[in-house]
């Protein structure tokens, strides 16, 4: 039997969360010396060493979920978790994420090498250490069997819409992320966005802490800031094509790195992240056999499940649908889940 194709969906934030703690250490403390790397180069910047985070006794939110840390763990339990999907088994023809899952998305490529992987998401994931700029909303737009809602999306729509226009705020469309709209706005439209969506299945409008207004324009000053620190030599070509926040597909022998340098420290920073875009585009151009969502964590199971409902992937038109074939033969391997890590990783 020939191995199995597959594509690697990289995690954004919020992904280490409570439930996380302690991820490295139970599944990466062989991988030293990659985890000494990047800590080494946090010691340069008086930060807290990741080994030491994942270890704590409790999670702390102030802490564990600054942007300078989390961002940091986040790439080490994603690129970790990469190393062990056995190639033996599955041959990775291509790689997507979510938000700040593309710098993953470009390390897993070797767009990045280690030093300069870690260099691009500490400093990215540092921006706003002192001052987050606006906040991030959100919202569901999907019914119980995680179909579109096409009047909740058009309720948000109409929304942002009324908050720009109204001048009650500055308020955007920051991740269409499968059956959820994360939306990115100043604090004014924050306010209005709460106070303006119907509450929704007594959680929503969910505010996110310590998150910031990404994908949106508010965030012009941070991407100048990280053409400034950031230089287009640590960008090289992919060596598996990789699907950016657009669907757009940047292949390996036809990559031009300057764009790819603009794409990724200007436009994606500024203008909404569409990961449901990049799910069509990885199961219509690719077909892979598998999706392999990488730790920690496993959020993005759900709204990669409800684009293969919207699209009807495999057949898949429902939740139950989908839950069915999970648990009869996973398309989806999440590996922040026990027993579909455990159909992905190598044995030593």
């Amino acid at each position: 039997m020939g191995r199995e194709t597959a594509v690697i969906v990289c995690p954004g934030r919020g992904t280490y969360s409570k439930a996380e703690l302690g991820y490295l250490h139970r599944y990466h403390a062989d991988k030293t010396a990659f985890l000494e790397q990047i800590d080494r180069y946090r010691y340069q910047l008086e930060q807290p060493p990741i080994a030491e985070l994942d270890t704590m006794s409790r999670y702390s939110m102030d802490v564990h979920n600054a942007g300078e840390n989390v961002s940091a763990l986040i790439y080490a339990c994603a690129l970790c978790d990469i190393a062990d999907v056995d190639a033996d088994r599955f041959h990775v023809i291509a790689a997507t994420g979510n938000s700040m899952g593309w710098y993953l998305t470009l390390a897993t490529a070797k767009v990045f090498d280690e030093t300069a992987a870690i260099q691009v998401v500490n400093t990215m994931g540092s921006m706003m250490k002192d001052d987050i700029i606006g906040a991030q909303i959100v919202y569901p737009v999907v019914d119980d069997e995680w179909r579109i809602d096409s009047d909740a999306a058009a309720t948000v729509q109409r929304v942002l819409s009324e908050i720009n226009e109204n001048g009650q705020g500055r308020a955007y469309l920051s991740i269409n992320l499968g059956g959820t709209y994360v939306l990115g706005a100043d604090e004014r439209g924050a306010r209005s966005l709460m106070k303006k969506l119907p509450p929704k299945r007594q959680r929503y409008p969910l505010r996110l802490p310590n998150h910031a207004a990404f994908h949106t324009p508010l965030l012009d000053e941070v991407a100048r800031k990280g053409q400034q620190v950031l230089s287009k030599s640590i960008f090289r070509i992919p060596h598996i094509p990789v699907i950016d926040g657009r669907g757009h597909i940047w292949q390996p022998y036809s990559t031009d790195l300057d764009s790819l340098y603009e794409y990724t420290l200007d436009y994606q920073v500024r203008f909404t992240y569409d990961f449901s875009k990049a799910v069509e585009v990885m199961i219509k151009e690719f077909a892979p056999d598998r999706i392999i969502v990488p730790g920690p964590g496993y959020t993005l199971g759900a709204p990669i499940a409800q684009e293969l409902i919207k699209h009807q992937w495999l057949g898949i038109r429902s939740k139950d649908d989908f839950l069915s074939i999970q648990n009869e033969d996973p398309f989806v391997l999440c590996m922040g889940i026990e027993e579909q890590r455990q159909r992905v990783i190598k044995y030593h």
